[in-house]
Order: C-alpha cells, then sequence, then structure tokens
C-alpha cells in the first residue's frame, strides 16, 4: 500500500489505508450488483412494482441500519462494528445467492446491506468516516475524505463497467442467464470476505473512542449542531433530487434531442472533474476555512447550473454543466470534516449517520417533482430550481456558521 499512502496526508495512521481499500472494494461491489440487480429480478420472473419494493426495501433497511449503528457506536469498538458489518455483507450476499422467493428477498434486502444507488449510505458509513476522523490531524481530514471518497466512486464506476460481464459471459457459454446472474452475486460474498480480513487487521488500541468512559447518549453534547447541520444539508439533497444524472440526461435529450450514446461522454467527464476536483478541498480548506469552502465552491457551481437551463444550443448546455463539475463536489470533504469536527469523538459516528441518512432520503423526494416539470416544458426549469435551492442553503450556512469557522480549516461552531 506504499503508493495509497503517498496520497494520503502524513498524519494519517497505519490503520487508515486499510479502511480507504476497504471502502473501494466495497464500492466496487455495490456498483457491480447494482447495475444488474433490476435485470436478474425481471429474469427471476418479478414485476416492476416488485422489483420496486425490493429496491425500496434496500434503500430503507441501508437507512435504518445506517442510522441505528452511528446511535449505537458510542457505546462499542469501531472495530468490532466494522467486522459485524462485513459479516451482515457476508450474509446478505448469501441470501441473494441461496433464495428466489420474493418474500425471501425482501426480507434479505431489508435486514442486508445491499446498495442499489450510486452512493454510498450503507452500515459502514458512519463508522468508517468516525474511525477515519480519529486517525488523522483536524487539518488533514478535508484532505483524507477526498482520498477516500475517490476510492469509492473509481471503483464504484469501475464495479458498473464489469457488471456487464455476467450477461455475456451467459450468451458466449450458452448458459441460463438467470443462473449466471444468480452466481455473480458469488463475487459480493467474496468482496465481503475480503473485507473481514482487511478489519481484523485494524489495531484494537486504535478505536476512535475510549468505549469505557464514554457518555451512553448519543449526541449528548452535539445535538442541537448537528440536527440543525442535518436540516441544511436536506436543503441541498433535497433541491439537488431535481438534477440527479438521469434527469439531466433526460432534459438534454429532451431540449436539445441529445442521444444517451451522445451525452455518455459528457457524463463520464462530469463524473471525472467532479471526483479529482474533491482533492482541492483540503489545501482550500486550510486556507479559507471548512464553511467558506463549501459555500465559495458551491455557489459557483449553482450559477452555472442555472445558466444551463437558458442555454440556446447543447454545446453551451455542456459547458455550463463541465464547468459546474469543477466545483460541485469540492464541499463534499469539507462537509464530512465538518460534521467530524463539530462534534466530541465518541458523537461522530451517531453525528454523520443524523447527518447522512436524511440527507439521503430527501435526496429522492424530489425526482418526481422534476419528472413533472419537464413533462410539462422541456424548459430547464429543474436547474433552476436546483439552482436556487442549493444557493439557498450556502447562505444560510454561511450566515449561520461562517464566522465561527476558523480560517485553519477546523469548526469552531460551539457544542451545545
Amino acid at each position: 500500500m506504499t503508493w495509497l499512502r503517498k496520497l494520503l496526508p502524513r498524519s494519517a495512521t497505519v490503520d487508515v489505508p486499510r479502511i480507504v481499500v476497504a471502502r473501494a472494494l466495497r464500492g466496487f461491489a455495490d456498483g457491480f450488483v447494482s447495475v444488474f440487480l433490476a435485470v436478474y429480478l425481471t429474469a427471476l420472473g418479478f414485476s416492476p412494482l416488485q422489483i420496486g419494493a425490493i429496491i425500496t426495501g434496500t434503500l430503507l433497511g441501508s437507512a435504518a441500519l445506517t442510522l441505528g449503528t452511528g446511535l449505537v457506536a458510542h457505546r462499542r469498538e469501531l472495530r468490532v462494528l466494522l467486522l459485524a458489518a462485513s459479516v451482515l455483507m457476508l450474509i446478505t450476499g448469501i441470501g441473494f445467492l441461496a433464495v428466489t422467493a420474493f418474500w425471501a428477498l425482501m426480507v434479505v434486502s431489508v435486514v442486508g446491506t445491499l446498495n442499489p444507488s450510486a452512493g454510498d449510505v450503507s452500515v459502514f458509513l458512519p463508522t468508517e468516516q468516525a474511525f477515519l476522523a480519529g486517525h488523522v490531524d483536524d487539518l488533514d481530514r478535508p484532505r483524507l475524505y477526498a482520498v477516500y471518497n475517490l476510492g469509492g466512486a473509481f471503483a464504484g464506476a469501475f464495479g458498473a463497467l464489469a457488471s456487464g460481464l455476467p450477461e455475456y459471459i451467459a450468451k458466449q457459454m450458452d448458459l441460463s442467464k438467470v443462473d449466471v446472474l444468480r452466481g455473480s452475486f458469488s463475487l459480493y460474498i467474496a468482496v465481503a470476505e475480503v473485507i473481514f480480513f482487511i478489519y481484523r487487521g485494524l489495531r484494537r488500541e486504535s478505536a476512535a473512542t475510549d468505549v469505557a468512559n464514554v457518555e451512553r447518549k448519543p449526541l449528548a453534547q452535539s445535538r442541537r449542531t448537528v440536527f440543525e447541520l442535518a436540516a441544511l444539508f436536506c436543503i441541498d439533497a433535497a433541491s439537488g433530487g431535481f438534477v440527479v444524472q438521469s434527469l439531466l440526461v433526460l432534459w438534454l435529450h429532451l431540449r436539445f434531442d441529445l442521444s444517451t450514446a451522445d451525452t455518455a461522454g459528457v457524463f463520464f467527464a462530469v463524473s471525472l472533474l467532479s471526483a479529482f476536483s474533491q482533492l482541492l478541498a483540503g489545501p482550500l480548506s486550510q486556507r479559507i476555512g471548512l464553511v467558506r469552502t463549501m459555500v465559495f465552491t458551491h455557489l459557483p457551481a449553482n450559477l452555472f447550473l442555472a445558466l444551463a437551463a437558458f442555454a440556446p444550443s447543447a454545446w453551451l448546455a455542456i459547458a455550463c454543466l463541465l464547468i459546474r463539475s469543477l466545483f460541485s463536489q469540492m464541499d463534499v470533504p469539507a462537509r464530512q470534516a465538518l460534521v467530524m469536527a463539530v462534534v466530541t469523538p465518541e458523537e461522530r459516528a451517531a453525528a454523520a449517520s443524523v447527518t447522512n441518512v436524511p440527507r439521503s432520503l430527501a435526496s429522492a423526494t424530489t425526482p418526481l417533482i422534476a419528472g413533472a416539470l419537464l413533462k410539462a416544458s422541456h424548459f430547464g426549469w429543474p436547474l433552476i430550481i436546483a439552482g436556487i435551492g442549493k444557493a439557498t442553503y450556502d447562505l444560510i450556512l454561511l450566515a449561520r456558521f461562517g464566522r465561527r469557522a476558523s480560517a485553519g480549516g477546523t469548526a469552531d461552531l460551539g457544542r451545545r
């Protein structure tokens, strides 16, 4: 892992590369399964309604597990929680490999770790983020989270790319498509096993909290601040739901008659620019602070998002979206570092859960509205609404917390 150590901050402990590698492996497994999951369920004979129910079950179950894990993490050693999560991932893979009945798969979906979305809302999330926060200097957290996020994003992209292999193998070897897809869950099981041994190698004394001395209530000191941040993050996420990638592709098709093939390269470039831009969050936050990094990079992104709606041609709209991608994700590592900075060490896992789970659920509330707007008019009203909503979030965040965030990249928001 020498090459990985070069990417990580110097203050990162020897256990940090293990977490980053585990995140990348999970990203690959999630990307691999999420793409062929619906195809597999269709091959089993399930209706679109049943498939939608299973996918909804995975999302709701993951949200509940993530929140529950975060709220009890202050009572447990983080290493133990990570090992338990990897065992649950193993059981999930075995469940999808072993059963095909609808209700049995529904149960596995709700209680398991399967992630059908591109983002990482899983039982691993709060524990890993809390662990990383305790194993690097405060000023280096944005850079560490950027590398952590990048690992998951790139591995997820390769996992999605590899998801076409099962159908190809079935066709080339004249095998049953459903059997090959079902057998592909063996990869998910194998990744879970590898992750278990990676977590097992974490040093016991490296837990982020001293379990024997922590309070028995999660967010005992920082509840008001965390809830306030969670509410603000929900505004940002709900606004972002108007412009999820699938809806942007749809808008470009409706407005400029661009095909999926035309836009594939565009959004591949968007993904790369967004991912790499996160690496700038660390140096920038050390100069101007976490909150200002979030706001001053987000506002230009929101401006170009809204401007894209008025673009008279496809190439101008695409240019606006590409420029937006240079700034749109720089706030992510800063946001994660901010949450870790405003709480005590034993509250970090709970804070990660309380701020991430509602944010994920909020983002699922607005795509339907965006779809209705695009049905009524091909003009980019969803882009304008998203830009205004996100800018509103930025300005409230700056007004509420900007003055109490130090220029050194740490937050001095106070605990209440």
